[in-house]
């Protein structure tokens, strides 16, 4: 799901986040997980050049922000003919493993928690 521009958003960005700075510079709350979103939700953030990258991974009662955000590959951490949009774009569990693979790497602080959640993805 989209949490707004990187350079507005990121250092703001806590646990628990319900809204973003839009490019207006005006507070918007983010939208509801879509109901079939029913496993990892991952947040991500615009960097100029349409760069996205991950900043937030949420499962079950985890809510990770990460301290390196993580290059989104369209390609890989999609899925084949999936793309961003206004709203929340769903992917299936061979591209989210992927996604937190690359976010384990980026973050090793956050192992344990990553690979907790990894573990809980089936592998497709």
């Amino acid at each position: 799901m989209y949490h707004g521009g990187f350079e507005a958003n990121y250092p703001l960005i806590r646990p628990g986040a319900k809204t973003m700075k839009g490019s207006d510079g005006a507070d918007h709350t983010l939208p509801d997980w879509p109901a079939e979103a029913n496993g990892v939700r991952v947040g991500y953030m615009e960097k100029p050049g349409k760069h996205f990258v991950a900043v937030r991974v949420l499962y079950n009662k985890t809510d990770l922000v990460l301290k390196n955000e993580v290059l989104i590959d369209p390609m890989v951490h999609l899925g084949g003919g999936k793309r961003f949009s206004a709203e929340p774009t769903v992917v299936s569990d061979g591209p989210i493993r992927a996604l937190l693979e690359d976010a384990i790497r980026k973050n090793p602080d956050r192992r344990p928690e990553l690979e907790a959640i990894r573990n809980q993805v089936p592998p497709e």
